[in-house]
């Protein structure tokens, strides 16, 4: 698992300007009200990256605590939150350690795809289980296998901004999509000095990670295609997994 993405920190807002966190923070509250969750509570953003998703709950009015591994993400969401009361902190979530539980854990953008294999997966659903509140929710979604072999597969995207040129090219093997990005960043001069990092993100059968999500105690509540409550297709790009911790 990456554990910097010092120049990807940098750009990373601007380069996913298509992320509608309002809309994807409103569907996760729909989530956690048709599941009877405890809405405005203590809720953890897992792998919150730059933390605008934090953002959105922190309006929506839930206490809000930030963790991901990255210090220069982190460096970047401090930097925008002023005033806000959102908590950040650095751990790598598969050694996930709280003072307290949480009522909510979200954990979105194919965080979870960016660990190394399935055992990381799993460590990740035991520590989240072990500082969730009983009747707590966890929901996290996952790029599948689909999107991986058919979508993101050996291709090469370009985003030509005027704060940076990135050249995103991808390779898949199975599953694994090892991802290299390169970036060229312009200086006061008109000249270009070149950035480059890779990593890589897993997909695994929709059954695997039903199967790990409930040795690791939890009660699956739902498992929906992307963006509503439908059941997940052949086609379905990303999957939403919401489940419980026991009373």
């Amino acid at each position: 698992m990456n554990r910097g993405y010092e120049i990807f920190a940098e750009f990373y807002d601007c380069l996913t300007e298509n992320v509608e966190y309002k809309i994807r923070g409103k569907y996760f509250d729909s989530i956690i009200e048709k599941l009877c969750g405890r809405k405005k509570g203590v809720l953890l953003d897992l792998a919150c990256g730059t933390g605008s998703l934090s953002e959105v709950f922190d309006d929506m009015g839930y206490d809000v605590i930030g963790v991901d591994n990255s210090v220069d993400m982190l460096t970047v969401a401090a930097n925008k939150k002023m005033k806000r009361n959102i908590q950040y902190v650095c751990q790598d979530m598969r050694k996930l350690e709280l003072y307290g539980n949480v009522d909510v854990t979200v954990c979105a953008l194919d965080s979870l795809n960016h660990l190394d294999s399935i055992d990381d997966v799993r460590m990740v659903f035991d520590r989240v289980y072990k500082f969730t509140e009983p009747g707590g929710l966890f929901i996290f979604d996952m790029n599948t296998e689909y999107k991986h072999r058919e979508i993101l597969k050996n291709n090469t995207f370009v985003y030509d901004m005027e704060e940076v040129y990135c050249v995103w090219q991808n390779y898949c093997e199975d599953s694994r999509v090892t991802i290299y990005l390169d970036f060229f960043v312009p200086d006061e001069n008109g000249m270009f000095e070149r950035y480059s990092e890779e990593f890589n993100e897993n997909a695994y059968p929709v059954e695997n990670i039903k199967k790990e999500i409930e040795d690791a105690g939890f009660e699956v509540m739902g498992i929906y295609d992307d963006g509503g409550f439908e059941p997940v297709k052949e086609d379905t790009q990303r999957v939403i997994f919401a489940v419980r911790k026991p009373q």
